[in-house]
């Protein structure tokens, strides 16, 4: 008879996280993000404080938030690591399903431990709960099944037996890499069993690359050999592959301009000689000028979305497309040429047997559109004008060459995406759910995954307004990273699509809204509250003499600059590079100025390229 151990169902899982190793012999879930209530502080709480440091436990300020710190965490670590996150019944899980969702977007790990009504139904209906009035196996916690990958309630200890490795098992699929939710029945996880010692035996996950198919291989080859003007659009799978020297080696040997997608920025270097800069929406001139121009589009770990394609309006009507991606829901997008395989395996082997096939291309377009990204984020000349979001990037960018600049929302995801020149791994961007609030807490995930980097944090004042709180977290726990906040003074970039869009300026900038009163907040003395080290910068200079101050602090630091809510993203550089973005214009209205927006939306939905 095997040997059993008698053990909480919560104890029993905290147990076996703290033991499920990566190869590099580290807990793949290195702890627990928790805040307790009645759903969880008696059952999980009291098995994460009785497990101690060997699976440590960290508190928030905000479900939501901590869920955010962990998802960063896991982008920075490239999905070879991970966080937990448990919230107690009601509100706080339903608190994580955003940041639930933003993990499924972006395609990353993340353990949700959300508590849960009774299993046993006795004391029904419980404080928060959520009663269905048809259907009496419904909790809150069923809103998380549509944006996690795996999603199982727990009402019996020995479910865990099969529950977990399950789990563990989908935030080490590559394929099928995303967010679990574990539904813990508040009794259950105090409920007793008799639990197998073999069932708390370290384990390794190793995560798999998966070979091409050989007929796609030489398909794909082929079509390679044949194009004339083949480009690539890199995807964040190329990070999570960890292909960024293959990616390099593979564009170079064969004459095959990169661009980049929000996700895959950095996986090279700007300066590598083949990294043309951003693709579609927000992108480069010299990026998208070689998309409209290629016969082949190469997507490498690239979902396509609609910032990448233009919203389907950017490749040329003949040109041929290829999927290189592990999940073959991705590959086989907008009609192309699937390749289901692991970035780096298939890089290799195509450039095996590709040989020493070379297209031409043309170098001048890169160097021209850096350029223009020097000129448009050199320091301003002295004058009372309030910098724009190009002059506070190309300060950043001074005084940190090296940081990981990171943000979500706003108008400095496109800023930065056209005009941050990182270098390698050099640029974190959460794009995929673009979730303001995400930045604070992204930045402190970060610092944490990579404790050596520089991490510079942008945020709009909109974004600061939505969550802030953990800032207060890194003050204690001593996580220092550097928070820009740029104060447009409302929800600058909205502001502009509204316009874009035919609208007028309205429930935007604080000037537009219906309010008594223009609000002062003095964001220096709030992040300082907090805990942080808070100044103003009053100019580009100042800004970059407080980024460089910062570095020897072991806290945060918030430096706050006034920029001009005038100026498109880059200080009108989109106009010479950016692309179509699909949003839907109002067929009817009264202004003229809507109609000739209406007429410019149906001109450019015309070009759409639905079908290849």
């Amino acid at each position: 008879m095997s040997a059993t151990i008698r053990l909480t169902a919560a104890q029993a899982m905290i147990r076996w996280l703290s033991v499920q190793m990566t190869e590099d012999g580290e807990r793949f879930i290195e702890g627990c993000w928790a805040i307790f209530g009645h759903g969880n502080v008696a059952g999980i709480g009291e098995a994460l404080h009785g497990i101690g440091n060997a699976f440590p436990t960290w508190r928030g300020q905000n479900e939501q938030t901590m869920a955010h710190a962990a998802i960063a965490y896991a982008k920075a670590s490239a999905r070879r690591r991970a966080h937990a996150v448990t919230a107690s019944i009601g509100p706080g899980s339903t608190n994580m399903v955003t940041a639930a969702a933003l993990a499924h977007v972006n395609r990353l790990p993340v353990l949700f431990i959300a508590g849960d009504v009774f299993a046993s139904r006795r004391p029904d209906p419980v404080l928060q709960q959520v009663e269905d009035f048809d259907d009496g196996t419904v909790s809150a916690n069923d809103c998380f099944r549509p944006v996690v990958r795996y999603f199982d309630r727990i009402q019996r200890p020995e479910q865990l037996l099969t529950a977990l490795p399950r789990a563990l098992r989908v935030m080490t699929d590559p394929a099928n890499c995303g967010p679990v939710c574990l539904a813990f029945c508040q009794d259950t996880q105090a409920e007793a069993w008799d639990w197998p010692e073999a069932f708390f035996k370290p384990r390794v996950w190793r995560i798999r690359r998966p070979e091409p198919d050989a007929q796609e291989l030489a398909q794909v080859a082929g079509m390679m050999r044949a194009a004339k003007r083949p480009a690539i659009i890199a995807g964040g799978g190329v990070i999570y592959s960890g292909a960024e020297a293959a990616l390099s080696a593979f564009a170079a040997r064969h004459g095959i301009p990169v661009a980049e997608t929000q996700a895959g920025k950095s996986a090279l270097a700007q300066s590598d000689p083949m990294n043309f800069g951003a693709s579609g929406v927000d992108g480069s001139a010299a990026a998208n000028a070689v998309l409209r121009d290629a016969d082949l589009v190469i997507g490498v770990g690239t979902r396509l979305q609609d910032f990448t394609t233009g919203s389907r309006t950017m490749f040329a009507p003949n040109a041929k497309l290829v999927a290189i991606n592990v999940q073959p829901y991705d590959a086989a997008k907008h009609g192309g040429v699937s390749l289901v395989a692991d970035a780096r395996v298939a890089l290799e082997k195509l450039t095996t047997l590709l040989g020493d096939h070379k297209a031409a291309f043309d170098p001048a377009p890169r160097a021209d559109w850096l350029d223009a990204v020097d000129a448009h984020c050199a320091a301003p000349a002295p004058g009372n004008d309030l910098p724009s979001d190009a002059q506070v990037i190309g300060a950043v960018q001074r005084a940190a060459p090296d940081a990981i600049a990171m943000c979500a929302a706003g108008t400095m995801p496109g800023a930065l995406k056209l005009l941050w020149q990182p270098a390698q791994g050099g640029y974190h961007m959460e794009y995929g759910y673009s979730c303001m609030g995400y930045e604070v807490a992204g930045a402190m995930g970060i610092k944490l995954a990579t404790p050596d980097r520089e991490v510079i944090c942008f945020v709009g004042d909109g974004s600061y307004m939505m969550a802030n709180s953990e800032l207060a977290t890194a003050v204690m726990r001593r996580i220092p990273f550097t928070v820009v906040l740029t104060d447009n003074r409302g929800y600058g970039c909205i502001n502009r699509l509204q316009q874009v869009s035919g609208g007028v300026p309205f429930n935007n900038m604080y000037v537009d809204c219906n309010v008594a009163d223009q609000p002062r907040i003095d964001y220096v003395a709030h992040a300082g509250s907090m805990g942080a080290h808070a100044v103003k910068a009053g100019s580009i200079a100042e800004l970059e003499g407080q980024i460089a101050a910062a570095r020897g602090r072991d806290i945060p630091t918030v430096i706050v600059i006034d920029t001009t809510a005038k100026d498109g993203p880059a200080h009108g550089l989109t106009h010479e590079a950016g692309h179509w973005w699909d949003v839907a214009v109002p067929e009817v209205g009264d202004t003229p100025r809507l109609r000739e927006a209406y007429t410019t939306y149906l001109e450019n939905a015309a070009r759409a390229r639905l079908v290849n």
